[in-house]
């Protein structure tokens, strides 16, 4: 029999070589990492505006009657005001007058945004309501998108009267 101890560990000068240059990386990573989180989610958040207001529109198409999207706290009534980070309702608005009524439908809920991340449109008037030809009502609206990294990582949607969308990077005043 071999009574020669047979080494399966590390040393401590091969353990200290391996956390010194895991620790290297994780300091290079980090920092991409978090840019990457900070860029998924304005990504996540402006699509996620822009689906609802494809979805309203949508909706006034399809039931032939107006349909409305407005800012909401609470997720039953518009709040008014031009913050829409805090969330937003789209509902069958059946008598056009922009207002969560008895009877009137609300079709989709919208999430308060995370991260800090703020949501804002260019009007006093905040709520958007398509009528039955898919036509926005009333006036061209700009929702500024902005984030802690400022204007050059913002989005801005644009919705003309004709309601249609598009949507720029790096041009909000943020």
């Amino acid at each position: 029999m071999n009574n020669l101890a047979i080494n399966k560990g590390f040393s401590l000068i091969e353990l200290l070589v391996t956390l010194s240059v895991a620790g290297i990386l994780l300091t290079v990573a980090a920092p991409s990492y978090r840019e990457f989180v900070q860029e998924s989610r304005i990504t996540v958040q402006n699509n996620s505006l822009l689906s609802s207001i494809m979805l309203t529109k949508s909706e006034a198409i399809k039931r032939n009657r107006s349909a409305t999207i407005c800012p909401s706290t609470n997720g039953t009534a518009c709040t008014g005001g031009t913050v829409w980070s805090n969330g937003w309702i789209v509902f069958a608005d059946a008598d056009g007058n922009g207002a969560v009524d008895a009877g009137e439908e609300i079709i989709q809920v919208g999430a308060a945004f995370t991260g800090g991340n703020t949501l804002q449109s260019n009007v006093s008037d905040t709520r958007v309501t398509f009528a039955a030809n898919g036509f926005s009502m009333g006036f061209n609206t700009r929702f500024s998108l902005c984030d802690s990294r400022g204007t050059a990582h913002s989005r801005v949607l644009f919705l003309n009267n004709q309601g249609r969308v598009r949507t720029e990077k790096g041009t909000a005043a943020c």
